[in-house]
C-alpha cells in the first residue's frame, strides 16, 4: 500500500451527462460533504473535451452516457502522475473518499470493484438498452494510478481509436495490474443485498436508474439521494 501524498487535494473526475446534470451535482456534493480532505473535483464534459481536441469519437449508439469513453482520458488529464478517481455521476457517497484513496497500491495500475454483474433488465436509466459483457461496471469506479508505466499506453489517440471492449475490459493492462476493493465502494443498487448491520454502502451506484428519474424514485437508498438533492437545491437558493 502507499499513502496518498501530503497537501495536494485528492483528484476526482466525475462523468457528466447533459440529460442528468443533477446527478453530477449530487454526487459531487456527497463527496465534499463527507470529506475531511481537500478535493479537486472535475466534470468530464464531452463537449469541452471535443473542443480541446482530446475526444473525437463519432457518436456510438451503444454508449449509454456521454462519458462512456471519456473516462479513459483521466490519466492524460491528470498528467500521467499520481492517483485519481473516476466515478459515474449516478453515485452517492456516504463516507470519506479518502478511505478509498487509502487503499491505493503503487504496484497496481488501477483498482476497482470486480463485479460479476449480469443484469436481467433489458433497459436502464432513461430507456437506454441494457447490455451484458465481461467486467461490466468495473469501469464505473476506477482508482487510477495515473503515473504507472502501464497507463502511459492510454493516450487520447488510443481512447479515440479503440472500441468499448478494449477500454471497458481494461485490455491495455495485464490482469495482475488490476487491483480489487470490496463492493461497498461501488454498491450496485438492485444487484447487491443491503448490509445486514443496517450500515450504508460507502458508494451507492444507481446503475439501473436513479431517483432523478420519476420512474426510479423507489429504488434502494433513493431517500438518501433525494435528501442530498434537497441540500444541493437549498444551497442554490440560499
Amino acid at each position: 500500500m502507499t499513502a496518498i501524498a501530503g497537501s495536494r487535494p485528492l483528484r476526482i473526475f466525475i462523468g457528466w451527462d447533459s440529460r442528468e446534470p443533477i446527478a453530477y451535482d449530487v454526487c459531487a456534493h456527497s463527496l465534499r460533504r463527507h470529506s475531511a480532505s481537500d478535493l479537486e473535483i472535475s466534470p468530464l464534459k464531452q463537449e469541452e473535451l471535443r473542443a480541446a481536441g482530446l475526444y473525437a469519437k463519432e457518436a456510438d449508439p451503444l454508449a449509454s452516457t456521454e462519458f462512456t469513453y471519456t473516462r479513459f482520458l483521466v490519466p492524460h488529464l491528470a498528467g500521467y502522475e499520481g492517483w485519481a478517481l473516476f466515478c459515474d455521476c449516478d453515485f452517492l457517497w456516504t463516507t470519506d473518499v479518502a478511505n478509498l484513496f487509502g487503499l491505493a497500491d503503487d504496484d497496481k495500475a488501477l483498482i476497482c470493484v470486480q463485479h460479476d454483474y449480469r443484469p436481467t433488465e433489458r433497459t436502464k436509466m432513461d430507456g437506454k438498452a441494457q447490455t451484458v459483457y465481461p467486467r461490466k461496471n468495473w469501469s464505473s469506479m476506477m482508482l487510477i494510478n495515473c503515473g504507472h508505466p502501464a497507463n502511459a499506453a492510454l493516450t487520447p489517440d488510443v481512447v479515440n481509436r479503440e472500441g468499448g471492449a478494449y477500454l471497458h475490459r481494461f485490455q491495455w493492462l495485464p490482469d495482475e495490474l488490476i487491483g480489487a476493493v470490496g463492493h461497498t465502494w461501488n454498491w450496485l443498487e438492485g444487484w447487491y443485498d443491503k448490509p445486514e448491520d443496517g450500515s450504508y454502502p460507502s458508494a451507492i451506484h444507481y446503475t439501473r436508474g436513479g431517483p432523478w428519474f420519476e420512474d426510479w424514485r423507489d429504488v434502494d437508498y433513493g431517500d438518501l439521494w433525494l435528501a442530498e438533492a434537497a441540500m444541493v437545491k437549498a444551497k442554490e437558493t440560499a
